[in-house]
């Protein structure tokens, strides 16, 4: 009998700062064990350089990270949808599990605001993947 992951989907608004690193810890804690995808609702042309830094701070590399639209498709093929301060904008199906992560926006930051963002994120990921190993 062979087992699908779960499917997690990270979604900002500019997918440049809480949902990328979202989506890296939990593609990097996870270690394949979870499908991870983010996305935002109005992407920025960029990944925010505060975030990049910040994660390289703890090992993980984020330069080569794009932003990326959320569609609809990306929402439905996802066992749980993650938002962070997108609002309405972020479609809900029925099925699917809802969370919202109320963080601060890194957008516009210095490292030194970011880096307790990130934190709050790397521990909601490591609470998020407990639970999803335990179902």
């Amino acid at each position: 009998m062979s087992e699908t992951k779960p499917s997690v989907l990270f979604v900002c608004v500019h997918n440049a700062g809480r949902s990328q690193m979202a989506a890296a810890f939990l593609t990097h804690l996870s270690q394949g064990t979870v499908e991870v995808r983010s996305a935002g609702s109005a992407p920025a042309d960029a990944v925010n350089p505060a975030a990049v830094q910040a994660m390289a701070e703890v090992g993980i590399d984020l330069s080569a990270e794009t932003p990326k639209v959320l569609t609809t498709e990306a929402v439905q093929a996802s066992d749980v949808v993650i938002t962070m301060g997108c609002g309405d904008t972020c479609p809900v199906f029925p099925g699917k599990k809802y969370l919202d992560w109320a963080l601060d926006d890194p957008a516009g930051q210095e490292i030194e605001a970011v880096r307790p963002i990130r934190d709050a994120i790397e521990q909601r990921v490591h609470d998020l993947l407990a639970e999803l190993q335990t179902h």
